[in-house]
């Protein structure tokens, strides 16, 4: 064959493939911006933004959301490492390493030869030999107190021992039936500041402080009152006001406002939120009866407070109800406090809800939200690990798993067994990539702890990060939620079947966003 002919065949094949080795490359740049995070001995990226600001983090999602990405398969990763993170708050990095191995050893298949939809034949058996071995291998937690509990939050929290312990107090405080209830989430509850002290409490945190210093700062056995609107009299318009019987209106509703006011006190209430700005009018009756407001408080944090008091949320036109009413909307709390020094105000001991508040504290404002993020992911991975048990961590999972995908290719005929393989060599990827993160050979460990597996029966050993030796990952405490496994995997299939699934790339028309002008129709 000549040289021509060959260079003109090569060309043909990658003008085939040009889609798919675009998408590859893609895929292959996300992956490998995050891999090296991976494990105990993971190291930190930094991320600086045209204005020259910097952010330094481990952490995946952070990494994938913050960084610059134009191309659309990449996107399409980052969108998967974002659901992940939104459904079992951690995991995005095996998610997304797992992903571009699936996606990478799938083209490498397909250049050989295999057809793509051959591929993605036999990715679906492995994913779903996999999927069942891996919810098989699920240990249960036998109440909060398990060790493994603590166990999670650390190897979550990045080994950060006063977040773990932190984590999992609050826990212990919210109860095991709060956090297996699918709509709490247990990160919502962590607030980092600058200058704090490590603590947990029962109630929530208001990032507001009172209106001024002459309301009480500290106040007990507290009447709570949530205003989900402004505290100011109802409005009217400007024209309107130019007439009699405008004017006349105007001063009736500021008459009428002052008397709700006025009910608030006489109900015995010492604090109020309002979602929005409050009337200086009625600040100065509030002050004056020693009552601490807080203004244009999140909706979030109002909606926190009032289930945790108790209290029911009401516009200001409800204030016109009777006082008898009014008890009605009427929350509790064992203490409020205006803490000057980090600009918030606690509710504390509230009588509705049990609701805790992880308060992590940071020297300065750089880590901040590194450790913010931290203690969110122990406290996600702890909720998991409390809703769908915990399964070996460091990568041995996933190893034992490809070892039982490996039997089944066996079984398959023709070329989707290729597909098997890519399942296979995914698996052994998150293990691969954190030996090799902690300084060691990845074929020469991977190979000695599938011996060991093999010869011990044992699916938790992996590799100790500190010596290189073979050891148990359950006797070492390394331990991860099993729900965080099986979704990572969940997700990687997904991506890597629609990244394989995609045979050309066209740039869509663009649309005349410009309205026509119809008068113009007919020149």
């Amino acid at each position: 064959m000549s040289l021509k002919k060959e260079a003109t065949q090569g060309a043909e094949v990658d003008e085939r493939l040009a889609a798919l080795l675009t998408n590859s490359n893609a895929i292959r740049a996300i992956t490998s911006a995050v891999e090296g995070t991976l494990g105990p001995k993971g190291l930190d990226t930094m991320l600086v933004d045209k204005f020259g600001e910097v952010v330094i983090t481990n952490d995946g999602v952070t990494i994938l959301t913050l960084m610059e990405a134009n191309h659309p398969a990449a996107r399409m990763l980052i969108n998967i490492a974002k659901a992940q993170q939104e459904e079992v708050g951690d995991g995005t990095t095996t998610a997304t390493v797992m992903a571009g191995a699936l996606v990478g050893f799938g083209v490498e298949q397909v250049i050989k030869g295999v057809p793509v939809a051959r591929v993605i034949e036999g990715m679906r058996v492995g994913l779903k030999k996999a999927l069942a071995v891996m919810e098989s291998q699920a240990q249960q937690i036998n109440g909060l107190h398990d060790q493994f509990v603590r166990q999670v939050a650390l190897v979550s929290g990045r080994g950060h021992e006063d977040i773990a312990d932190l984590v999992k107090q609050a826990a212990v405080l919210i109860g095991e039936e709060k956090l297996k209830d699918s709509s709490f989430k247990f990160s919502d509850t962590v607030v980092a500041e600058e200058g704090a002290l490590n603590q947990v409490f029962m109630g929530v945190i208001i990032n507001k402080e009172r209106m001024n210093r002459q309301m009480p700062g500290e106040l007990g056995e507290v009447k709570v009152l949530i205003i989900d609107d402004a505290l100011e009299p109802e409005e009217i318009d400007d024209e309107a006001l130019g007439t009699e019987s405008g004017f006349a209106r105007y001063l009736q509703l500021q008459a009428e406002f002052k008397e709700n006011v006025q009910k608030i006190t006489s109900l015995g209430v010492e604090l109020v939120l309002a979602d929005r700005g409050v009337n200086d009018a009625a600040e100065e009756i509030l002050t004056d009866a020693g009552v601490m407001v807080v203004q244009r408080v999140a909706n979030k944090e109002l909606r926190k407070a009032a289930e945790h008091t108790g209290a029911r949320m009401i516009k200001r036109t409800g204030l016109k109800r009777t006082t008898e009413e009014l008890l009605k909307y009427l929350g509790f709390a064992d203490r409020v406090y205006n803490d000057e020094k980090l600009e918030q105000v606690w509710v504390q001991g509230g009588r509705g809800k049990p609701m805790a508040t992880v308060l992590v504290g940071a020297a300065t404002s750089e880590v901040v939200g590194e450790r913010e993020r931290i203690a969110k992911d122990a406290s996600a991975s702890v909720q998991s690990a409390v809703r769908g048990g915990v399964v070996p961590g460091g990568g041995s999972l996933e190893l034992a798993v490809a070892r039982e995908v490996e039997k089944v290719r066996e079984g398959i005929r023709g070329m989707a067994a290729y597909g098997v393989d890519c399942v296979v060599e995914a698996l052994k990827r998150p293990m691969s990539q954190i030996i090799a993160n902690a300084g060691f050979n990845p074929l020469e460990k991977l190979g000695d702890v599938i011996a060991a597996q093999v010869e011990t029966g044992k699916n938790s050993l992996a590799v100790d990060c500190d010596s290189g030796q073979v050891a148990d990952m359950l006797e070492m405490g390394i331990v991860d939620p099993a729900e965080v496994k099986i979704y990572a995997l969940k997700a990687a299939g997904e991506v890597a079947e629609a990244i394989l699934r995609i045979d050309t790339i066209i740039k869509k028309r663009e649309e005349d966003l410009k309205p026509k002008d119809s008068s113009l129709s007919g020149l």
